[in-house]
């Protein structure tokens, strides 16, 4: 896959050089290329912005420099890649956002500073590319440096060979089909105890059925508690009778059709 990034930080995104995103480079699994905004600028203060049309506050990224910056990116590779914008007003970034772009053999990433990017570089390249409008959460940052890394480790991971476990990602908090899409449990490991906390037992039972049994329960407990939406948003096929045993105990009840909702008197354990 290759990922190409225009920003005018490219040190920002140095950590793309470290971790699993920095060996699969190496091992030329990943070709992540990173440009510098500036370089496509024509006057001696390099500038990428300008006051906004119709005022307000803040300052609005040029058109022109954007629009050198992406059509050289697109002249040096063949085919069409997705063009992805960081934005906190775009559609949310979700893992099954990350396992489809995960399949896309090129990715270009146009992070924003100030009040964004002139909205006539998207509608130009939007009528070109497939371009995806995305945010990593319901916040604002500085810019949308940090959201690439969240988004390019995410989708790396996903990788054929990145990970030393092909089967590492397929039980993620998330992950499509995933323990009916809930968030993954509790994990341990050596020592079997500390600090007088052990293990729990079924972990090191050997029985396979029952070790399922019980993350299947955790991932449940764990999703009540802090992701009860993910529970009310999934229709009755994604629970089995023991998951409908075990949100009852968790103060869930069912409707006429199957659904969960939480009952007012409901406490988290």
């Amino acid at each position: 896959m290759r990922l190409d990034v225009v920003t005018i930080f490219p040190e920002y995104l140095e950590p793309l050089n470290v971790s699993l995103v920095g060996k699969a480079r190496a091992r030329g699994q990943l070709d992540v290329r990173v440009h510098d905004l500036r370089a496509h600028t024509h006057d001696r203060h390099h500038t990428v912005d300008d006051t906004p049309y119709g005022g307000g506050p803040g300052m609005v990224m040029k058109p022109e420099p954007w629009g050198e910056a992406l059509d050289a990116v697109l002249a040096s590779g063949e085919g069409r890649p997705v063009m992805v914008v960081p934005t906190p007003s775009g559609r949310p970034f979700t893992q099954e956002l990350a396992v489809e772009l995960a399949r896309e053999p090129w990715l270009v990433f146009t992070p924003a500073r100030y009040e964004g990017i002139d909205r006539r570089v998207i509608e130009e390249y939007g009528a070109r590319l497939d371009v995806r409008e995305l945010s990593v959460g319901d916040y604002v940052l500085a810019g949308g440096e940090a959201p690439v890394l969240v988004m390019v480790e995410a989708i790396a991971r996903l990788l054929p060979g990145v990970l030393g476990n092909a089967d590492s990602h397929r039980d993620d908090s998330f992950a499509p089909g995933a323990m009916a899409e809930l968030l993954e449990g509790p994990v341990y490991t050596k020592p079997p105890e500390w600090r007088g906390r052990t293990v729990p037992e079924v972990l090191s039972s050997g029985h396979h059925g029952r070790v399922a049994r019980w993350r299947r329960d955790e991932a449940l407990r764990r999703t009540s508690a802090h992701r009860p939406d993910l529970i009310t948003g999934r229709g009755p096929e994604g629970f089995d009778r023991h998951d409908r045993a075990t949100l009852a105990e968790l103060g869930w009840r069912e409707d006429a059709d199957g659904r969960f909702w939480r009952a007012p008197e409901a406490v988290e354990e």
